[in-house]
């Protein structure tokens, strides 16, 4: 399998994702940029193009032999007045000041080697001002399954504030060793703020006018002596105990005497000193005399202190940066299997859709040339074999909704309204045991939703509860009006602003730590087997990113579960589109269609029933095969294509059609749910589309209302 073969069309690469970011890719004339259109790109690069938009952290890819720069919106913020110039620009044009280095990092990439560079330096033009800026800079290659690199992806953490932090300490200690310099030098100099000597039997302390101002004491008093406690008086109230014990320790067994200490100023605040002194001892061990000096650290004190300010907020900005980064590659881990699930589970029911159809088909057909009349067993064993496959059917409707790639009815939607239409319904499913507690705002905003999918959830949610509730409970379910911030938004990876909060809370056994972490993931049940699907929670969560909202699940064990549904507000409600009912299904008066179909059951069940129906039918298994019939049978009514082919895929065959023939009107059929391609502008004028599986009866419909139009 080459690395692009299935890239689908660029305008639903990127459903059920929002932002300005995905807004320009849509919008960026890729196919002049060294890139080349979207449908050229390959995998790889589709796959995590898709990843960093639905990322909080700055992420950019360098695409390419020329790293053509696509980024996402939280680098966006980061590339300040750049953006949104430098969005698909070569890198060297977009950061010319390092074009040396980025041609370096896109060798690297390209030769399928990491990188990582911490605290790069950038000058950065943001709004309103040119600020210095530092990086750490962490590159990985992108790296295809056959191991061939088609750029670099580099994940950005600033690192500023850290750096800043760091250099500012680096100068607070610069001025703590010039402040001790200053101070040997006072002390060599004799340059102290006094001196004093203590006469330990009279109790009197002797100090020069300095030592007197020092203490804020009278000069004449210090001259002639004062008493200990009226010196000791002007100490700061909680070092006075330090001080006293200090002193009473040093008069008891002699020697070397320091304390560090703040004395109260005339103006009422305080000031640091330092008291150095020895105490003499006579010759029976009791204290004589106790001289010393005092001298200024007030400005080193002050200077420590910063300090340690500094030194506290490093560690606090050091310690938060490391946990935004830890919760950043968490979120990212999260978002790549989620991703990853979602696009298995995708595949899975688009292939899925495929069997159904030839299934289905076939059963159409035995029902339509067997005498089941006469045998009404047989009938009975159709009627089960459909009943089954249909079952499936829904199956496939669930998984696609988990990938966000079900068809959403998108409308305005008064969620009370819709809230109180059902709620016999959820008493009568919740049963006799569980009450049901409702609780609407007034004034409650309405959203942009599909009403029938939003009342799905609901009841999957109100089963899930009653289930947890096996003796009865309370059932809560409860609206009203929020607004997220930035940080809120942030972290919930949606855009701030108005949103309406539906929640649904239980009195249940409640979910472990390890449940919730799994709960979200299709086919993860806790109910015993034969009980459940595990598809309920995920088909809600995946139904709620689709429509731009959130789904936050609470939950402890033995105190119940509580699910959030974060919906946008709708300001401005869109017209309402209405849609003909299609007539009954008639028969062809010899229309020429060309059926493309890769699927070998599938398409010989088209072929066999429209000919039934009086088509005239030409068929091929691919693009290339249904062009070169083109050429040879034109001109014809319709071509009848599914989206998933080989190679070409189905709108490119349309579009290679219609210029050897314009015009010419189209019927995709997709193993995708109806609808989805639509939302994204997948359809011309001309052209209609079917959900496989499908009934005869709604194809014939289908080609009626083509032919008809």
């Amino acid at each position: 399998m080459s690395a692009t073969q299935n890239t689908p069309p660029d305008s639903c690469l990127f459903s059920g994702q929002s932002g300005d970011a995905v807004e320009r890719i849509r919008r960026f004339d890729w196919a002049a940029s060294a890139l080349g259109s979207i449908e050229q790109w390959p995998d790889v690069l589709v796959s995590t193009t898709r990843l960093i938009l639905s990322s909080p952290t700055p992420i950019v890819l360098l695409s390419g032999a020329k790293g053509v720069l696509i980024y996402n919106d939280a680098y966006a913020a980061f590339a300040g007045q750049r953006h949104p110039e430098i969005f698909g620009l070569p890198a060297e044009e977009a950061w010319p000041e390092i074009a040396e280095w980025n041609r370096h990092v896109i060798a690297m990439g390209l030769s399928g080697r990491s990188m990582c560079q911490e605290n790069l330096y950038l000058p950065l033009r943001r709004p309103g001002l040119q600020e210095d800026a530092w990086m750490n800079l962490y590159y990985n290659p992108l790296l295809d399954n056959t191991g061939h690199s088609h750029g670099m992806m580099c994940i950005v953490v600033e690192t500023t504030n850290q750096v800043v932090a760091i250099e500012q300490r680096t100068q607070a200690e610069a001025q703590l060793r010039s402040a001790n310099e200053r101070i040997e030098l006072a002390l060599n100099a004799g340059a102290v703020l006094g001196t004093w000597v203590w006469d330990i039997p009279n109790d009197l302390v002797t100090g020069d006018e300095r030592f007197a101002r020092a203490f804020s004491a009278n000069p004449q008093q210090a001259a002639s002596g004062m008493p200990l406690d009226q010196i000791t008086a002007a100490i700061h109230p909680q070092d006075q105990p330090g001080v006293r014990e200090l002193i009473e320790h040093t008069i008891k067994v002699g020697g070397s005497f320091r304390a560090e200490y703040r004395v109260q100023q005339p103006d009422g605040g305080y000031r640091w000193i330092e008291a150095n002194g020895r105490c003499e001892l006579a010759a029976d061990g009791s204290p004589l005399r106790f001289p010393g000096v005092l001298i200024d650290i007030d400005e080193r004190k002050h200077t420590e202190l910063a300090l340690r300010q500094l030194t506290q907020t490093l560690e606090e900005r050091v310690s938060e940066a490391v946990l935004q980064r830890t919760q950043a590659e968490e979120q990212l881990r999260q978002a790549q299997k989620m991703e990853a699930i979602g696009q298995l589970t995708g595949g899975i029911a688009h292939d899925f859709n495929n069997l159904l159809a030839g299934i289905l088909g076939s059963l159409e057909l035995v029902q339509r040339k067997l005498p089941v009349s006469e045998n009404p067993q047989l009938g009975k064993f159709i009627d089960a074999a459909i009943a089954s496959a249909n079952r499936g059917a829904s199956l496939t409707h669930r998984l696609l909704a988990f990938a966000r790639r079900q068809s959403l009815d998108m409308r305005r939607v008064e969620v009370n309204a819709l809230v109180r239409s059902i709620e016999e319904l959820l008493a009568r499913t919740l049963g006799e045991q569980v009450t049901l507690d409702i609780q609407l705002a007034e004034d409650l905003w309405p959203t942009r939703s599909d009403g029938h999918q939003l009342e799905n959830a609901l009841i999957n949610l109100a089963i899930n509860a009653r289930d947890a509730m096996p003796d009865g409970g309370t059932l809560r379910l409860e609206t009203r009006n929020t607004k997220l911030g930035e940080v809120e938004a942030h972290n919930y990876q949606v855009p701030a602003g108005d949103y309406l909060l539906l929640s649904v809370s239980d009195t249940g056994c409640g979910m472990s730590q390890e449940v919730i972490r799994h709960a979200f993931e299709p086919f993860f049940t806790t109910k015993p087997i034969g009980q459940g699907t595990g598809l309920g929670l995920s088909m809600v969560y995946g139904f709620v990113k689709q429509t731009g909202g959130y789904l936050h699940l609470e939950s402890q064990v033995g105190r119940g579960t509580t699910l959030n549904l974060y919906l946008p507000r709708l300001l401005v409600a869109p017209a309402e589109q209405t849609h003909a009912k299609p007539a009954d299904a008639p028969r062809g008066t010899g229309e020429r269609i060309l059926v493309v179909e890769d699927d070998k059951v599938v398409r010989m069940l088209m072929v066999e029933v429209l000919e039934e129906l009086g088509y005239r039918l030409i068929q091929a298994a691919d693009a290339q095969s249904a062009l070169g019939l083109l050429e040879q049978h034109a001109p014809l009514d319709l071509l009848l294509t599914d989206v998933g082919l080989p190679g070409m895929n189905g709108r490119q065959l349309a579009d290679a059609a219609r210029q050897r023939q314009p015009g010419l009107k189209v019927l995709f059929a997709t193993g995708y749910a109806e609808g989805a391609e639509m939302r994204d502008g997948y359809l011309g004028e001309g052209m209609e589309m079917i959900a496989k599986p499908f009934s005869f009866e709604a194809l014939a419909g289908k080609l009626k209302a083509i032919l008809g139009n």
